[in-house]
């Protein structure tokens, strides 16, 4: 988008918030960059660039607006869509991988060469991964200057700088500030616990937060999830440790609450949350679309903001996904609990009702499915998922790809179309993913007037492309207490 010079300056003209985090307005007279929605006057067209990414704009030297905040713009719903190399680079460096294993680390995950990939990234978001990564740290440090009391010295090297040396240097190339001042303009600072970290998620409205919550405390497992109070609630495995989250939803953001065992962890976190409720999506290019369907248009118009539960973390939603095959939702919460005692690990610090943490495939691998609460074949099922996902035969994380790893899961005995389907629309994050077997789907769409058989509903369901994952949503949100998915 950031090409179209007229229709990016319109945005910019009209402050929509829509196209924030899709593109950064530069304006060299002052050399500032800013989110389209920035308060201050309208640049005049001579001075302005626009740029796919913050790290580009920061490579042709701009600074952040201390206004707008470009930083903490939603992301740009294009990598979530996207499937291609440049897009599962761009989700993997957002989790933290260059930070973690170094670009070397990032080509290798992504099965290219360094210089491949650079030029690749270069060439279409106007930086490389090590720059990218850089504007990713300086958010995460302006968060812990702000929302934490760390001496600056921890908070260098909790958001992935290797020195303080860079750590200042970055602060000061990209805030036009130092550490210190950043902190104080900051301002009085909530008081929490050690470890923890109180911030704001943005999101493209609108959003129905009612709705992605709800969906995720009827599936809630007790003591891996909880929902208390309006508030959705969960442990959580990171890299270098482990964590709980609490997730609201509050006036123009979504409150999110992290206690973390590393600070180190803070980044992987705030996206996989952003991941989990879907927050970088388009919610206006979704309805537009959806909203074109008579039959499917009433539903859609009574939350236009509705978005696609996803996961903090695609291996225990792969394999949630097998428990709960051919069951209701509460067999497959009750099977999973049970799991859960039985393999999962223990949190060293049980927070409120949250205890354990999923079990990892590992722990299923070796388990007998004679002695898994589930029908035998089910049980083999999930185990030789979990056998598949701990020999990294299988990989679930932001930037795999898509069609392989759907073919590969598909592959295992006693996984079918359905499982499929789920865990490419929740774990993989596609956004065209379609179960149109699932039988609160078809009895959804059946009520509604369109074909209620798996073969001729998929057909319809073409003319929902490339958003199909969101029509699922709808249909299953049109009530029926038969719902099994």
């Amino acid at each position: 988008m950031f090409d179209d010079f007229e229709r990016c300056y319109r945005a910019v003209q009209s402050r929509d918030d829509r196209f924030d985090g899709w593109f950064f307005t530069a304006v060299t007279s002052t050399g500032i960059y800013c989110r389209p929605s920035c308060p201050a006057m309208v640049p005049r067209r001579d001075h302005v660039r626009f740029y796919p990414t913050a790290a580009a704009a920061q490579g042709a030297g701009f600074r952040a607006c201390k206004r707008c905040r470009p930083d903490a713009t939603p992301g740009s719903p294009e990598w979530n869509e996207r499937a291609d190399l440049v897009a599962r680079g761009m989700r993997l460096i957002a989790d933290g991988l260059v930070d973690r294993a170094g670009v070397s680390g990032l080509a290798s995950r992504l099965g290219y060469s360094e210089r491949h990939l650079h030029r690749q990234m270069t060439a279409e978001v106007g930086a490389g991964p090590l720059a990218l990564a850089r504007a990713q740290r300086a958010q995460t440090a302006r968060l812990l200057i702000e929302t934490t009391r760390l001496p600056l010295t921890q908070v260098a090297f909790a958001a992935g700088f290797a020195s303080v040396r860079q750590f200042n240097d970055t602060i000061r190339t990209v805030f036009a500030v130092t550490p210190t001042a950043l902190r104080r303009e900051a301002g009085p600072r909530v008081e929490t616990a050690a470890g923890t970290v109180v911030l704001r998620l943005p999101f493209r409205k609108p959003l129905d937060a009612a709705g992605l919550l709800g969906f995720l405390a009827k599936r809630a497992i007790p003591g891996v999830e909880e929902f208390v109070d309006g508030r959705y609630r969960r442990t959580l495995r990171l890299p270098h440790g482990t964590g709980v989250v609490e997730l609201s939803s509050a006036d123009g953001h979504v409150a999110c609450r992290l206690r973390i065992d590393d600070l180190r962890d803070l980044g992987a976190s705030v996206q996989r949350c952003r991941r989990l409720l879907d927050l970088d999506a388009d919610p206006v290019a979704v309805t537009a679309l959806l909203g074109k369907d008579p039959l499917l248009a009433p539903v859609v118009q009574a939350s236009p903001g509705r978005r696609v539960p996803r996961t903090v973390d695609g291996e225990e939603f792969a394999l949630r996904a097998v428990i709960g095959q051919q069951i209701s939702v509460a067999g497959a919460r009750t099977i999973a609990t049970r799991l859960t005692i039985r393999y999962g690990k223990p949190l060293t610090a049980p927070d409120g009702g949250l205890t354990h943490l999923f079990p990892e495939p590992a722990a299923l691998a070796d388990a007998d499915p004679l002695g898994l609460p589930m029908p035998t074949r089910r049980a083999a099922s999930l185990t030789g998922l979990a056998r598949a996902l701990a020999a990294g035969d299988v990989t679930l994380d932001p930037g795999t790809d898509r069609l392989h790893t759907a073919a590969a899961i598909g592959a295992l005995p006693g996984i079918g179309p359905w499982t499929v389907a789920l865990i490419a629309l929740r774990a993989l994050g596609d956004p065209d993913a379609f179960p149109a077997s699932d039988l609160g789907i078809r009895r959804a769409a059946a009520r509604l007037g369109m074909p209620g058989e798996t073969v001729a509903l998929g057909r319809y369901a073409a003319r929902w492309r490339p958003w199909r994952s969101y029509a699922a949503l709808h249909l299953w949100s049109c009530p029926d207490p038969d719902l099994t998915s």
